[in-house]
């Protein structure tokens, strides 16, 4: 089984520590191939960077050339995910979805602890959408940028323990969902410091992925998510040169 795990952003060291963190989540035989896109920012942390972020992603997974069984989409709260189940006939796993939904099987509410508090809207219409909104108790800002998670992991585990430990002695939650594909990997440091489990979505999202894989199932056709309709569509792929 071969699973595309598309970092959103331009950041080759974050796919880099993406794809390792899919890698450990990832059973023996599963290959984990990484996905930077050809263009966007750097960093995703706000509408424009999503938006722009999704083009990104459908236009360098559409690009990869070989067979793959899935993708996950590695950006918490960003656009995109039903773009590629338009495009695709293997599974799509965003890991905002697989991670809220993972949490729902282990606690009555949740809480995601995210980057910057400009993120907090973003996140919440995304988990709204989804219908994984009722049981999600918080959504937290650790206040730190998504490239300062790379710079300073120990800070990182600091800011986010905080707002984790905040979210169970306030807002009651019972599981601390990691609201950035960036902090992939300090799961185990943080859920031994707040002592409640602690999901990383990047693999949550795996492991929903090989699900669906093993299942023989994909992304219903007949409506919502059916091919886009033939048409000319002007300039794309954006990355052609």
């Amino acid at each position: 089984m071969r699973i595309l795990v598309a970092n959103v952003n331009t950041t080759q060291t974050m796919t880099d520590s993406i794809a390792a963190a899919a890698r450990a989540a990832a059973s023996p035989g599963t290959e984990i191939v990484g996905i930077t896109p050809h263009f966007g920012a750097d960093s995703c942390e706000g509408n424009f960077e999503s938006y722009l972020a999704a083009v990104a992603v459908m236009d360098a997974v559409t690009r990869y050339e070989g067979e793959f069984d899935a993708v996950v989409q590695a950006g918490y709260g960003e656009h995109g995910r039903e773009g590629l189940q338009e495009l695709l006939d293997v599974p799509v796993v965003d890991i905002t979805e697989a991670a809220a939904a993972t949490a729902m099987y282990l606690g009555h509410k949740y809480s995601v602890v995210t980057t910057l508090d400009r993120a907090v809207p973003l996140i919440e219409d995304r988990l709204k959408l989804a219908g994984l909104d009722a049981r999600c108790a918080s959504v937290r800002a650790s206040g730190l940028g998504v490239l300062e998670l790379e710079e300073d992991p120990q800070r990182a585990v600091k800011e986010i323990v905080a707002q984790a430990e905040a979210a169970v002695h306030d807002d009651k939650a019972e599981v601390i969902v990691l609201g950035c594909g960036g902090m992939s990997g300090l799961d185990a440091q943080i859920r031994e410091r707040c002592g409640v489990p602690v999901v990383d979505g990047v693999a949550a999202a795996v492991a929903v992925a090989e699900g669906l894989v093993r299942l023989g199932l994909t992304t219903s056709k007949v409506r919502t998510y059916a091919a886009p309709r033939p048409k000319a569509v002007t300039g794309w792929p954006l990355s052609a040169r």
